[in-house]
């Protein structure tokens, strides 16, 4: 099996009667290592001879059983140096097995469902960030005259920045600690989302949600790690997955307000003719409610006592776990009960940038030495995920979150696009063809939609107050017509003829006309900007709601997967889970209608979200606290990563055969479920 952080000891509680003869504790919160290793031996403490057994001679289901003494040795590590990472790494186990005695102690009630819902709010807003510019695209290309050509790029810029993101905040939060990183990147995500709904440009909206991306994409890799650091061995499956389904209710809340807010242009106000708020910048900021509220629950949280552990903080350790000792028994209605806590082994702190503060001079050096140690030290630690005793496990989890990331995500994304698909070739096949007509002293003041008028000829007409959608006029003869305050998509005058025709407040550029002959027409007051589609409110509807449903799916697969994460494992759900994904996509071959392919995308999505969730939980456990936030961000930034390929590979298999995107998911999805079985099972591991 392979080499993990992790330790499962015989009894935590005999680690109590023996700590204070093996470790002390200075004044100043540093801990002077134990005088020799051989009293171990005789407390029934792990040694070289018998690591990975206990009294009764039974194997851990940890990362060292049945791997003799020598092989743990690193290449080039002399006999006294692997002699002294022995002695580290059996200190942290102890230290390790001695917390969770206290988080026992600390039991399982308010605090925890505090930081539940506080957390929750943060994945909420990492759930909705992943759909808002989905929801938005359509109305926020018309509406800034995104080329497009150029829309693509968008989505692509936001993931983009939720990748850098991971990987920064993820390699910032195992340093300055997991409450001040969270509520950095919660702040950015949402001071750039609302600045975003203010701006005009398609530059400076791709600039803002980069930088929205950026903030969000710390969410998942700190939220996870922080709660598990308040929870016990036996709640720790259980209520990580649990907290897994706020990505769902993100989701969830963003097709939902999209479906009431966007469609109703109502909503919108401008300010001149430069200027226009529409509807889905009014949704856009909604967007950012999430973030903001999660950044006033965390304020009121404290720092996580296991982080500040690692950090050498014991005074402040200590009393974040009295807090929530005290919260929790409050809760249970015994007040009374004292934390019977009085000193918790800690491990030397080794950060550098404690020292700088009084060794540079002025502020702005202090400042810049300060910055440069910290990416050093964030540099350190990421290459510290990847060190022999987890190399393995770091390498197949490179491999779940590829595969699964690119297969769910991509497929996910072509799903609604096959739909798109369908619904346009219905719409084509919808289309009235008027032939030869002839109109004569007309006023036209309704809607002309999905028409091409061939071969006739309009006099003395006008065209008053009206809206063109995908109206083609060919070979057609305009004489003394009228266009006035005219909003018109997707239309064009081709191999036309207009003689003296007046346009005023119209957006009939000149570009519609093709091939087509002006004689004494005139131009006046075009229509500033590009505007929305003011008629397609039922597309926009059932884009909103074809999501809704997709994301809905997930509930019981949420559901079922906390309830049986322990019971079942972790190995078992992500790789079944994948494993099944991979069977279901060959029910594509039977998505020739929009009503089958929701279904499917339904079945898809409820039996996917399992092997997320279990994957979030296995990468919160395997890597140590020294490290947490920084593999996790790794690995969700690799995940990114692999959602824009995943995007730009099935994006361009929507036009050709089902095949395609059918065995490129399936063996991606099957590759992956293989894979994660071999990792190693971290259920009745202690948190390192």
């Amino acid at each position: 099996m392979d080499n993990m952080h992790g330790y499962q000891g015989s009894s935590m509680v005999q680690y109590q009667d023996h700590n204070d003869q093996d470790s002390r504790i200075l004044d100043e919160g540093y801990l002077a290592f134990r005088e020799g290793s051989d009293r171990r031996t005789e407390d029934g403490a792990s040694s070289e001879e018998t690591e990975g057994h206990d009294e009764d001679d039974e194997i851990y289901e940890g990362e060292y059983q049945g791997i003799p003494a020598g092989s743990r040795t690193k290449p080039g590590m002399t006999v006294w140096e692997a002699g002294m990472d022995t002695e580290l790494r059996n200190h942290e186990e102890e230290l390790a097995e001695q917390y969770e005695v206290i988080m026992q102690e600390c039991g399982h009630s308010r605090f925890q469902w505090l930081l539940y819902l506080s957390l929750g709010f943060a994945l909420m807003a990492d759930g909705v960030e992943v759909f808002v510019v989905g929801f938005v695209l359509p109305s926020a290309e018309q509406n800034m005259c995104m080329p497009q050509e150029k829309s693509s790029w968008m989505g692509i810029c936001v993931y983009v920045g939720m990748m850098l993101g991971a990987l920064s905040w993820g390699g910032l939060a195992d340093k300055i600690g997991r409450r001040q990183s969270l509520l950095m990147a919660l702040s950015f995500n949402s001071f750039f989302t609302c600045f975003s709904s203010f701006m005009q440009s398609y530059e400076a909206f791709l600039f803002c949600h980069f930088f929205s991306g950026f903030g969000i994409g710390g969410t998942a890799p700190i939220a996870f790690p922080y709660f598990s650091e308040f929870l016990s061995r036996d709640k720790r499956g259980e209520h990580l997955s649990w907290l897994c389904m706020f990505g769902m209710i993100g989701g969830i809340y963003a097709s939902a307000l999209a479906w009431a807010i966007i469609p109703h242009y109502g909503w919108s106000f401008s300010m001149g003719s430069a200027y226009q708020f529409h509807s889905w910048r009014v949704f856009v900021i909604t967007c950012a409610l999430p973030a903001l509220a999660s950044i006033v629950a965390i304020t009121f949280m404290p720092e996580s006592p296991r982080f500040l552990l690692q950090m050498g903080w014991h005074d402040k350790a200590w009393m974040v776990l009295k807090q929530v000792h005290d919260t929790n028994m409050r809760a249970k209605g015994t007040p009374e009960k004292v934390f019977s806590v009085h000193q918790i082994g800690i491990l030397q702190p080794k950060d550098e940038i404690v020292e700088i503060q009084t060794e540079t001079g002025t502020w702005y050096q202090r400042f810049h030495v300060r910055i440069k140690t910290l990416l050093h030290l964030m540099w350190k630690n990421f290459l510290k995920c990847f060190e022999f005793r987890i190399r393995r496990s770091a390498v197949l989890l490179m491999a779940v979150w590829f595969t699964l990331s690119f297969g769910y995500f991509g497929l996910s994304i072509w799903f609604p696009k096959m739909i798109q698909q369908l619904q346009d070739e219905e719409y084509d096949s919808k289309v009235k063809i008027f032939d030869g007509e002839r109109v004569k002293d007309f006023t036209f003041n309704f809607t002309l939609e999905n028409q091409i008028h061939l071969h006739g000829e309009f006099v003395n007409v006008r065209f008053i107050n009206m809206k063109f959608k995908s109206v083609t006029f060919m070979n057609f003869l305009f004489d003394n017509c009228d266009f006035d305050d005219i909003t018109s998509m997707n239309t064009y005058f081709k191999n036309c003829t207009l003689r003296s025709t007046s346009f005023y407040n119209t957006d009939i550029y000149k570009e519609k006309f093709i091939n087509s002959h002006l004689d004494n027409c005139t131009f006046k007051l075009f229509k500033q900007g590009c505007h929305i589609d003011f008629s397609n409110d039922y597309s926009a509807y059932w884009v909103y709601f074809v999501t809704f449903l997709g994301i809905l799916a997930v509930l019981p697969g949420n559901i079922m997967s906390a309830l049986f994460m322990d019971k079942v494992g972790r190995l078992n759900m992500l790789g079944g889970s994948m494993v099944i994904s991979a069977i279901s996509c060959f029910l594509l071959w039977f998505g020739n209608s929009q009503a089958v392919l929701i279904g499917i995308l339904c079945l898809y999505n409820g039996l996917s979200i399992s092997a997320w969730n279990s994957l979030d939980v296995l990468t919160t456990e395997i890597f140590p606290s020294d490290r947490r936030t920084s593999g996790f961000g790794f690995l969700s930034a690799l995940g990114r990563l692999a959602t824009i390929f995943g995007s730009l590979a099935f994006g361009s298999l929507v036009m050709t055969t089902k095949a395609y995107p059918i065995l490129l998911a399936s063996s991606l999805l099957l590759f992956g479920g293989l894979v994660a079985f071999k990792l190693p099972d971290t259920h009745n591991l202690i948190l390192m």
